[in-house]
C-alpha cells in the first residue's frame, strides 16, 4: 500500500505521473513500486528547483595545506604505531570499504572487488585488499571491523564471493554488508524519471552517501555499541592501499585532528587527481579542473609545488564528527546524464543526448566540513596502485607492475 503521505507529495509536487500505469500493474509489481515510492524522497524535487549544488566557484578562496612528510613520519613511526596498535586493540577504529561500484571500465560485469588482477594465478582485488587489512590484524592481534558498501546491482553478488571465498581468511563476524542508498532522477521539467512502469530511475548516491547509507542500514547503532570512534574510509579501486595501518592510525590520533587524508606527491604538474588545500579557512580538496596556472605554479621556500598532494580517497573520521556532517547534510550536486527511462506512451528510450540530472553527494564535500584535516603522506609505488581503466594510466597492468614491485606474487 502506499503511504498516505507519498500520495500527498505526489500531488503536492506535481508527479501525477508516477501512478500513471499503477492500475494495470501486477500485485508483484505493485510490491515493488510501492516499496520505491514509500521510500521516495521527494525533497530532491526541492533542490531541482533551488539548484542547491550550484554556487559561485569564483568566490571560493583556496591556500595551500601542508602534508606531514614522510621524513617526520618515519622519525615518530615507533611514537605512532604504538598509539595506534592500542587504539586498534581498544576497538576504537573501524574500516570501510566502499564497494558498490561494477568493473564496467575493466570490460567486467561483475562487482569490480571481484576483478582478477592476478597473471599466473587468482588473485582478486578483494582478496588484497582483505590481504592488507589482515597485515593490520597481525601486527595489533585484534581485528577490525570492516564495514563493505556494496550497491543494489552488486550486494547479492558481493556477498556470496565472500561466502565462497571463505571471507579470504578473515573472521566473518567482523565483517558487515550495507547498501549504499539511491538518488531518483529527474528530467529536465522537474518530474521523476522512470525506469518501467513499475520502477523509478534511480543510482548511487555518491561516494559521500556512505555515512548516511551506514545509519540507514541501522549500522551507526553497532558502531556505538563497538566503542568505535574512528572509521578509515577507502575506495575498492587501490590493491595495494594500507587500511586501518597503526602508524596512519597513530598520527591521527596522536594530531588531534577530526579527520585525516592519505595522500601522495603528484607525479607531474598536470596529474588529473584532487590536491588538498584550504578551501574557505578549511580543510578542502580542489579539483585538478579547478587548479589555476598560479596556484598550480605556486613553490615553497624549497622549491616544491604548493599544491602537491593528491588525494587517494583513503581518510579517516570521528564518528562524532560523521554525526554532525550528516545531520547538516551535504551538498546534493546536480550532473547532466543520458538516463534511459519510459517515456510518456510507456515506452523505454535511451537518449543520445541528456535529458535529466542525476543526484550525488561527495566525500570531498565532507572533509570540507571539518575543522581540520592531517594530511598524511605515504609512498606512492607502495600504497597508490588504482585499477581505473583497462589499459594505460591508472590500469590493470599498471596495478600489476606495482603489486610485483613491492613482491606480491601474482
Amino acid at each position: 500500500m502506499i503511504k498516505q503521505e507519498v500520495l500527498d507529495n505526489i500531488k503536492k509536487y506535481e508527479q501525477d505521473h508516477l501512478l500513471k500505469y499503477y492500475d494495470e500493474l501486477s500485485a508483484e509489481d505493485k510490491k515493488v513500486f510501492e516499496e520505491q515510492l514509500n521510500q521516495l524522497d521527494f525533497s530532491y524535487i526541492d533542490i531541482f528547483k533551488n539548484n542547491d549544488s550550484v554556487h559561485n566557484d569564483s568566490e571560493d578562496v583556496y591556500e595551500p595545506l601542508g602534508a606531514m612528510k614522510l621524513d617526520e613520519i618515519n622519525s615518530r613511526i615507533e611514537e605512532f604505531k604504538n598509539a595506534g596498535i592500542e587504539a586498534l586493540k581498544r576497538f576504537k577504529v573501524g574500516a570501510v570499504l566502499l564497494a558498490g561500484g561494477q568493473g564496467t571500465r575493466l570490460g567486467f560485469d561483475k562487482p569490480k572487488g571481484m576483478f582478477n588482477i592476478g597473471v599466473n594465478k587468482e588473485v582478486y582485488i578483494f582478496e588484497r585488499i582483505i590481504r592488507n587489512l589482515l597485515d593490520v590484524v597481525e601486527i595489533s592481534g585484534c581485528y577490525v571491523p570492516l564495514y563493505i558498501m556494496t550497491s543494489e546491482k552488486n550486494d547479492a553478488d558481493t556477498r556470496n564471493f565472500f561466502k565462497e571465498h571463505n571471507y579470504f581468511g578473515y573472521d566473518k563476524k567482523f565483517v558487515y554488508f550495507f547498501v549504499q542508498k539511491m538518488a531518483p532522477s529527474i528530467s529536465f521539467d522537474g518530474k521523476f524519471l522512470m525506469e518501467d512502469k513499475h520502477k523509478l530511475c534511480l543510482s548511487p548516491n555518491g561516494n559521500g552517501g556512505w555515512f548516511s547509507s551506514m545509519i540507514s542500514s541501522g549500522l551507526l547503532k553497532n558502531i556505538n555499541m563497538m566503542g568505535i570512534e574512528w572509521l578509515n574510509v577507502f575506495s575498492v579501486d587501490n590493491v595495494l592501499q594500507r587500511i586501518a595501518d597503526p602508524v596512519f592510525v597513530g598520527a591521527t590520533v596522536l594530531s588531534g585532528c577530526p579527520a585525516s587524508a592519505k595522500v601522495v606527491k603528484k607525479a607531474s604538474p598536470d596529474e588529473r587527481v584532487g590536491v588538498m588545500c584550504r578551501k574557505n579557512g578549511k580543510p578542502g580538496i580542489v579539483e585538478y579542473y579547478e587548479l589555476t596556472d598560479d596556484m598550480r605554479d605556486a613553490i615553497d621556500t624549497s622549491g616544491d609545488p604548493l599544491y602537491n598532494y593528491g588525494v587517494i580517497l583513503n581518510y579517516m573520521f570521528k564518528v562524532e564528527d560523521l554525526v554532525n556532517i550528516n545531520n547538516n547534510s551535504l551538498v546534493n550536486h546536480m550532473a547532466e546524464k543520458k538516463i534511459p527511462c519510459i517515456d510518456e506512451n510507456g515506452n523505454f528510450v535511451s537518449p543520445e543526448k541528456p535529458n535529466g540530472f542525476k543526484f550525488e553527494t561527495l566525500i570531498l564535500d565532507m572533509i570540507n566540513m571539518v575543522d581540520d584535516c592531517l594530511v598524511y603522506e605515504v609512498e606512492r609505488s607502495k600504497e597508490f596502485a588504482p585499477v581505473k581503466n583497462k589499459e594505460g594510466v591508472d590500469s590493470v597492468d599498471t596495478a600489476r607492475e606495482l603489486l610485483k614491485l613491492n613482491g606480491i606474487s601474482i
